[in-house]
């Protein structure tokens, strides 16, 4: 006869925690993720959006199960009940977030200067130290901070820890972070290059090293991030050590609306000229310009459609974005010395073929080319589009930001270091 032992003498093993939940907080959504980081697969996403507005929206989608994505419409008022919203999605998962298997929650945090290059354990001094880099982040931290601000209220006994977009280009020389203005002025005011995209980059840089099948520090990468915000740097041994936005993500490659690289003195002549106060320009180079400036659209499949069907300013606009690629691809060519590979990722970098051929075009002296064949595939693994013979490796490697904040975040609370740096002036 067999007997079942009281709870409170329970031989089940305890359990080890092993799941992340990341948090992507925006001014009025939030996008999350919930991994198993045994194999690093996805158990469930979703984003909810529109929060505050009567048309809010949550999108669900569990990964595992066979169970079918799901969605609610109907007004969320705040970041707080967008964060309750989503917790019950998952308990009906079975993923609920009061579950001992969640080892942590991870959050993305566009800006941390220059004290926070790690992923960090989110404490108090942490996030008043978020909050004091807000000046140089105004439209991205104040709505992390926002989902930092909830999820600790939702769950205060599990750690937390910021994943910084600057962190991976903190290692760049200072030859390449400042820029050449008065340096009392440039200290008073943080003003230096801290680049974007940082887990993106770290990211897709490690994978490409994997794909070549050498270990990261053994390879110099170009990595072009190519969305609606885009992005390239230059990664020479695993280390950042150029990346092309600046203070803000307005400088560098031309984006879906921002200009990238502009004449400072665009801005005195629209005030002088045009009468353009500060945040009109603002809105102008942020919203106005880019791809949509040039040409009405920003997604580069209509912009190819158009050229197609012989549209001229789309035709422009196009040229106008390969040529920027170009030159940072160059550039970034003359810092490392060598090159192993150039990478393309994120969506027009994964999706965009002619995107690809075309920025690689005239290149064969640098050691790069395209297969057109291989360049035509579409698929969601890293492979390499350029022939056998070019010296220099061409791929497309999926960025996954998010698998990258989890595993930055579940190895912080594994090796169990509190890793908080106390406030500071940088």
């Amino acid at each position: 006869m067999t007997t079942t032992p009281p709870d409170h003498e329970s031989t089940a093993a305890p359990v080890e925690p092993h799941r992340v939940l990341v948090l992507n907080s925006g001014s009025s959504s939030v996008k999350y993720q919930l991994l198993d980081m045994r194999d690093r697969s996805r158990l469930a996403s979703g984003l909810v959006e529109r929060i505050g507005e009567e048309t809010s929206r949550l999108a669900h989608t569990p990964s595992a199960g066979g169970a079918e994505p799901r969605e609610r419409t109907g007004r969320i008022a705040d970041h707080a009940a967008a964060l309750a919203a989503a917790a019950e999605e998952l308990a009906a998962d079975g993923l609920g977030l009061d579950s001992p298997e969640l080892a942590a929650i991870g959050h993305r945090v566009v800006h941390g200067g220059l004290r926070f290059s790690e992923p960090t354990e989110i404490t108090d001094e942490v996030l008043a130290e978020i909050e004091r880099l807000v000046p140089v982040a105004p439209l991205h931290n104040p709505a992390n901070i926002t989902g930092i601000v909830t999820a600790r209220a939702l769950r205060p006994d599990l750690p937390q820890v910021a994943v910084f977009d600057t962190a991976f280009h903190t290692t760049m020389p200072e030859a390449a972070a400042r820029y050449a203005i008065d340096v009392e002025t440039a200290d008073a005011h943080r003003i230096r290059r801290y680049g974007f995209h940082g887990t993106s980059h770290a990211y897709v840089s490690r994978r490409t090293a994997a794909l070549l099948g050498r270990a990261p520090e053994d390879v110099n990468v170009i990595v072009l991030h190519l969305g609606n915000g885009a992005s390239a740097s230059a990664v020479a041994g695993g280390r950042c050590v150029e990346t092309s936005m600046g203070l803000t993500p307005l400088e560098g490659l031309v984006m879906g609306t921002r200009s990238g690289d502009i004449d400072p003195a665009v801005t005195f002549h629209l005030k002088r000229v045009a009468g353009m106060s500060a945040d009109e320009i603002d809105v102008l180079l942020n919203k106005r310009s880019g791809l949509v400036g040039l040409c009405g659209d920003n997604d580069m499949r209509e912009i190819r459609r158009r050229i197609d069907e012989g549209d001229e300013r789309a035709a422009l606009a196009f040229d106008i974005y390969i040529h920027r690629l170009k030159k940072y691809i160059g550039a970034y060519t003359a810092v490392l010395g060598r090159v192993d590979a150039v990478a393309f990722t994120a969506g027009v970098g994964e999706n965009a073929a002619p995107v690809r051929e075309a920025a690689i075009a005239g290149l064969a002296e640098l050691g790069m080319a395209v297969d057109a064949s291989l360049n035509a595939v579409r698929s969601p693994e890293p492979r390499l589009i350029s022939p056998e013979y070019a010296r220099v490796a061409v791929a497309v490697v999926p960025t996954d930001e998010e698998l990258e904040i989890a595993e930055q975040t579940f190895a912080l609370v594994s090796r169990g270091e509190a890793a908080s740096p106390a406030p500071g002036n940088n």
